[in-house]
């Protein structure tokens, strides 16, 4: 197995990314290209790819404040290369480049995985527009 890289994201990756988000079944991002591109360029966002042999196998994207607080808005590892560490060396790649004290986070398929990371856990609620469409709930 070639080695793992960690790095920035670049425009040239958006492929790959937006195919480990459709693995995900992650319409929100997979459906629209120029949403997705937005997303992960936007001012305050810092987005990081794992890479082996030139291929995409593993993506996160934060919101950060420099200061004080990150949110981590999507992580995914393609499955080929799960419980490798790859989730934890994006994590792990990205804190520095943050400038943020914290991360906070909403799962609701990853809790065991996040639990083994340095943590405190509380209740959160993610909120809609009252006239948001289902399928992006």
């Amino acid at each position: 197995m070639s080695p793992i890289e960690f790095r920035v994201y670049q425009e040239g990756d958006l492929d790959g990314v937006i195919a480990l988000c459709h693995q995900e079944g992650w319409n929100s991002y997979a459906d629209d290209r120029d949403r997705a591109r937005k997303v992960f360029a936007a001012p305050g966002v810092v987005a990081v790819v794992a890479t082996t042999s030139s291929h995409i196998i593993g993506f996160a994207y934060f919101q950060t404040d420099r200061a004080i607080q990150a949110h981590l808005s999507l992580l995914v590892v393609k499955q080929a290369y799960r419980r490798l560490g790859v989730a934890k060396g994006i994590i792990s790649y990205a804190f520095p480049l943050l400038g943020a004290a914290r991360v906070d986070l909403i799962t609701d398929t990853a809790e065991a995985f996040y639990r083994t990371l340095l943590h405190k856990e509380e209740s959160g609620f993610r909120l809609y527009p009252l006239s948001a469409p289902t399928s992006d709930r």
